[in-house]
């Protein structure tokens, strides 16, 4: 016999989800860091925020709450207006954003930080939260979208962090459990030690099991079906969404996943061929795992692949 959906609900709630306070002091605790950010490009700088929006998973309420191997991050968009995207650099934006947060934070009066240089990210000690500082030079144009740099080789693709949120918004309302679904995937994720396997992509590949298999059946046998169809496909063919527009790109990356914003971006194209192989054999394994525990009634298999914090009662 399987695991309910009340079990795997509460293991959800009580165990993997963001709890109300603690997504209420890393809000406060961001907005702070907007505040002091934007008064201090106000008063220092030429650049105009038109536009500040939390992104990622925060906001996006599929993020796991922190623990030992589960981190917690924020992605703070920063729309910036008056600059040429065709002319800046990520080094340029960055470096000015990196000493905007020196002279916002001069003696780490406010909060404990420590400053990566490179994706200007802001560690809060106290709570352990890091904020993803991302400047995205507004497109007049079109409400919502920008240009962002690539942190790894400086290109600049384009995006829409309310259009992302919004994705991830409509497929909740296809499926009540869709977060529920995304959150434990990622905790197999992260219990598997698959890093190159981002949120992002979880996020689109789960959508893409939606997609194409609807949201019949149980939590649990959603679950796997995202685990056999990463197993069967060997993530070898490109998904695509209904948001996915022209003009799309062409790629010869080992794992294709357009990204439903920009069909240019390919959100997966970091993934090497041993890491796709990786993945794919690690998503076999846990499916047949995750089989054998469904039919025994086995929490300890459960434990393989979710953790020993893994319960589904009290």
């Amino acid at each position: 016999m399987g695991l309910s959906n009340t079990e795997l609900r509460y293991y959800d709630s009580n165990v993997l989800r963001l709890p109300a306070d603690k997504r209420k002091e890393y809000h406060e605790q961001v907005d702070r860091l907007i505040d002091e950010l934007r008064k201090s490009v106000k008063d220092k700088t030429e650049i105009k925020i038109t536009k500040v929006v939390k992104a990622g998973s925060f906001a996006k309420y599929t993020i796991l709450r922190k623990t030992s191997v589960d981190p917690v991050d924020v992605d703070v968009v920063f729309y910036i207006s008056g600059r040429d995207a065709s002319q800046e650099t990520l080094d340029s934006l960055n470096d000015t954003i990196y000493q905007l947060l020196i002279k916002v934070y001069p003696t780490k009066s406010v909060e404990d930080f420590e400053i990566q240089r490179k994706a200007a990210t802001v560690t809060f000690v106290g709570t352990g939260l890091s904020v993803d500082i991302v400047p995205v030079i507004e497109d007049e144009s079109r409400p919502g979208y920008g240009w962002q740099f690539d942190i790894h080789d400086g290109s600049k693709l384009q995006t829409c962090a309310p259009c992302q949120i919004k994705f991830v918004r409509d497929r909740k309302d296809q499926d009540g459990d869709f977060r529920t679904l995304v959150r434990l995937a990622k905790k197999w994720r992260n219990q598997a030690e698959l890093k190159p396997l981002k949120s992002f992509a979880i996020e689109l590949i789960m959508a893409h099991v939606l997609e194409t298999q609807g949201n019949g059946g149980s939590i649990e046998q959603r679950f796997r079906n995202f685990l056999l169809y990463i197993a069967q496909s060997g993530l070898k063919d490109q998904i695509r969404f209904p948001e996915n527009t022209a003009p799309f790109g062409t790629f010869c990356d080992p794992v294709v996943i357009l990204d439903p914003v920009y069909s240019l971006n390919n959100v997966t194209s970091r993934i090497s061929e041993a890491e796709r192989t990786e993945i794919v054999a690690a998503a076999e394994a846990a499916w047949e795992a995750a089989n054998f525990a469904s039919a025994e009634n086995d929490n300890e298999v459960w434990k393989e692949l979710f953790g020993p914090r893994f319960k589904t009662g009290d």
